[in-house]
């Protein structure tokens, strides 16, 4: 399904291109080399910028190529020589573009332009196999055995491209310091698409689903070992995620039985929840295409645990096998030929035991505090690719064959009735019969953004509110024509900008409570299934406030019931 966001984020990047590039650069070359830190016999090279010391590229695991690709990360056990960590941006992982999707109106162009000057701040790197790496960033200064919190990041990017060159911690580092809380960032390289989320029964029975996943979790590992050489306290550790990087988050609360294994003592999902996804097997078709595809359908072996195909694919061209990904209907193309876009995590038998619900359901949650939130209007993005979908039969397909193909017309016919065709009661919310760039549109937009983030997050909330400290809040700032509050909108001002929700996080980040300090201006409540109370952050004079989190309660209840009997 996120490979609806992939097309969206390939547009912006083509539209913005040259900016970044330049800007990249210009941050970059202020900063002056100097500063050291010791890794095992190992002597690591950063720099310095202003009042941060960032080390950028720190290898975390054995290059996964060769032999080593489909497998397990390998950590590296020990370090030697020099690591010159003072490079601008590390070598991101492959990723996979996205095929053309209708074209946007003219009317609101330029706000996407906006918007992806404003939520994409990305960098121009190559890409590598050899991607393992990691960033760490901290105050100038910092010396081993400080004891800071760490923010361990997880980038987004719908599994199937994304970058830590894409989130630098500068300005976040500096703002926790202009807070009297500095904190420690880490952002790890992690796999994507079919190198890092490739499924099916043969991934399955050679126990390698969900790599990336695996990365991230490794990546975890290199933290708590590895931190207090640069100032860091591995036991003060919030991993913190957009978008794909916060359903990851999810991911790692569900692992292992929710045993957070020591890993992490809290957690933060922006724009993401535990994904409803099933079994990997709904990820063959997508396996079978690309064994065909690059020429390992007929190969043979010895053993169940190198499943023959899956041993293949390991010395297969690694631009064939992106290329063979890259071919599969895409989020832009309907009706879309088959409703599933496979690379996203799925139960695997190692990883996910079973899909996410039902691990949430058992109790099989990291007993941690969190804090979760999504803007208002989650899927306008994820609509624009199907301004093709004009009536009502063609939504009704369109709905069945892309989210719930197994599903009945009788099961269906309910979500219809909740999501009608009234402008007025789509999406970009509250707008009226504004905004509405197609006949179905606003429609599409609302029910999208319903069945992927607000019904999975409520779903989570409800089901462990009353057991753990749970913060919610819900983004109504910076509008774009014809999106409203989009995905992912509220991170600039968090991540980069250093407003007042970003003072909530570092609050939290430290002690664990986002509530405190001088300048938090609204107590926060936490979270729980009775008043379902959220921080709702706004523009105006009154950025604050407290508010509800009720509204289309029937319908997100209605889409948490049926992706829990037809995950997706």
């Amino acid at each position: 399904m996120l490979a609806r966001l992939t097309f969206f984020i390939q547009l912006a990047l083509s539209l913005q291109a040259g900016s970044t590039a330049a800007a990249s650069s210009a941050s970059s070359s202020s900063a002056a080399p100097g500063p050291t830190v010791t890794l095992d016999k190992a002597t690591v090279l950063g720099t310095t910028n202003g009042s941060v010391t960032s080390y950028i590229g720190i290898p975390y695991a054995q290059p996964p190529i060769g032999d080593l690709r489909l497998r397990l990360p390998v950590l590296l056990e020990s370090y030697n020589g020099t690591i010159d960590a003072t490079r601008s941006a590390a070598a991101q992982c492959p990723q996979l573009q996205s095929g053309a999707g209708a074209d946007l109106p003219p009317e609101i162009e330029q706000d996407v332009l906006a918007y992806s000057v404003t939520v994409l701040p990305v960098v121009d790197v190559p890409e590598d196999e050899d991607c393992l790496t990691i960033n760490v960033q901290v105050p100038s200064g910092a010396k081993p055995d400080d004891g800071l919190p760490v923010i361990a990041f997880i980038y987004g990017g719908g599994f199937t491209v994304g970058s830590t060159a894409w989130f630098p911690g500068q300005a976040f580092v500096e703002h926790s310091i202009s807070m009297d809380q500095p904190v420690v960032f880490v952002a790890m390289n992690y796999r994507l698409n079919v190198f890092g989320f490739l499924g099916g029964k043969e991934i399955k029975e050679a126990g390698v689903g969900n790599l990336g996943l695996q990365d991230q979790r490794a990546a975890l590992r290199w933290i708590n070992k590895h931190i207090s050489a640069f100032g860091g306290d591995p036991a003060k550790v919030t991993i913190w995620g957009p978008s794909a990087g916060a359903m990851s988050v999810a991911m790692h609360m569900l692992t292992d039985g929710g045993n957070a294994g020591g890993l992490f003592r809290a957690a933060i999902m922006d724009s993401g929840s535990p994904l409803p996804t099933g079994d990997t097997a709904l990820q063959q078709w997508a396996y079978d295409s690309i064994v065909e595809q690059v020429g390992c359908a007929n190969a043979t072996g010895t053993t169940v645990a190198d499943t023959d195909t899956v041993q293949c694919l390991r010395g297969a061209d690694g631009d064939a096998l992106l290329a063979a990904a890259g071919t599969f209907p895409g989020s832009s193309a309907y009706p879309g030929a088959a409703a599933v876009i496979p690379w996203n995590p799925h139960a695997d038998g190692v990883f996910l035991t079973a899909h996410p619900q039902e691990l949430v359901l058992a109790g099989s949650v990291a007993d941690v505090p969190f804090i979760s939130g999504d803007v208002l209007d989650e899927g306008t993005l994820f609509a624009t690719p199907s301004f093709n979908i004009t009536t009502d039969d063609e939504f009704e397909t369109f709905i069945h064959d892309y989210f719930f193909p197994n599903a009945t017309q009788d099961e269906l016919a309910p979500v219809y009735t909740l999501y009608p065709n009234d402008p007025a009661q789509g999406s970009p919310f509250g707008t009226g019969d504004d905004n509405q760039l197609s006949p179905q549109y606003k429609r599409m937009a609302a029910i999208q953004g319903d069945v992927l983030f607000q019904a999975p997050r409520r779903f989570f909330l409800d089901h462990v509110s009353s057991r753990q400290p749970v913060w919610s809040f819900r983004n109504e700032r910076g509008p774009f024509k014809g999106l409203g509050y989009p995905h992912a909108s509220e991170f600039n001002g968090l991540f980069f900008d250093g407003d007042d929700l970003a003072d909530y996080i570092i609050q939290f980040v430290s002690t664990l409570d986002p509530n405190g300090g001088s300048n938090r201006t609204i107590n926060w409540p936490r979270y729980n299934e009775k008043t379902r109370e959220v921080l709702v952050v706004l523009d105006g004079d009154v950025p604050l406030r407290i508010g509800n989190d009720s509204a289309r309660r029937a319908q997100t209840d209605k889409l948490a019931e049926l992706t829990f009997k037809y995950p997706l």
